[in-house]
C-alpha cells in the first residue's frame, strides 16, 4: 500500500513539477512596449550586479536586497520566475515573482525600473506578465507589497486592478508596506 501511494504521490508532483516549468519557462525574445523595442530575458546570476545597481538607483542608494538573496532566489527555478527587460545592452528594469500551488498565491518579491525610464510602460508590462503565469498556473491571486510612500507604484497596481488589503507595521530595517493584491 505504501509503495502505491508514493508512486502516486511521486507521479503527482512530476507532473505538477513538469506543469510549472512549461509555464514558467520563457524564451528570450525582443518585446515592443509603448512602440520602443526592448529585450526579455529570464534573469541569470550575471545579471545580479546591475539588479543591484537599478535597486540603488531607486531606493536612494540603498539595495533591500543583496546579491546573496538574488542568487538564492534565482537557483529556485522551480516555483520562481525572474526577467528582466534590456534596451541597448542596459538592464532597465527587472521583476521577481515567487509561485505558491499550496497557499493559491503568485507573490512578486522585487520589481524595479531604472529611475529615467519609470512611466513608460515596463513596470505594467512585467506585472501583466506574471499575472498571466498565475492565472495559466490557476492561482487565485497575485499580490506584492509596496512602501507606503511609493504613490507612483500604488497608482500603477491600482490602474492594473490590484487592491490595497492591509499594512505590513515597520521593522527597524524596513519601512512600512501595503499589501496589495489582484484576484480573479
Amino acid at each position: 500500500m505504501l509503495k502505491k501511494f508514493n508512486e502516486w504521490f511521486r507521479q503527482l508532483f512530476q507532473v505538477q513539477e513538469a506543469k510549472y516549468q512549461d509555464i514558467l519557462d520563457i524564451k528570450n525574445h525582443e518585446v515592443t512596449i509603448q512602440d520602443v523595442d526592448y529585450f526579455l530575458a529570464k534573469a541569470q546570476f550575471t545579471d545580479i550586479p546591475e539588479m543591484l545597481g537599478i535597486e540603488r538607483a531607486v531606493y536612494g542608494g540603498k539595495t533591500p536586497w543583496d546579491s546573496s538573496a538574488f542568487a538564492s532566489e534565482l537557483k529556485r527555478s522551480q516555483d520562481r520566475l525572474y526577467l528582466v527587460v534590456r534596451r541597448h545592452d542596459r538592464l532597465l528594469a527587472f521583476i521577481g515573482c515567487t509561485f505558491n500551488e499550496v497557499k493559491s498565491d503568485a507573490h512578486i518579491t522585487n520589481i524595479a525600473v531604472v529611475p529615467d525610464f519609470q512611466s513608460r510602460g515596463l513596470g505594467h508590462y512585467l506585472i501583466a506578465i506574471m499575472v498571466k503565469k498565475a492565472r495559466e498556473l490557476e492561482l487565485k491571486q497575485v499580490s506584492l507589497e509596496v512602501r507606503r510612500s511609493n504613490t507612483r507604484a500604488q497608482q500603477l497596481y491600482q490602474d492594473m486592478g490590484f487592491e490595497q488589503k492591509g499594512i505590513k507595521k515597520a521593522t527597524t530595517l524596513v519601512t512600512t508596506k501595503m499589501l496589495w493584491t489582484w484576484s480573479y
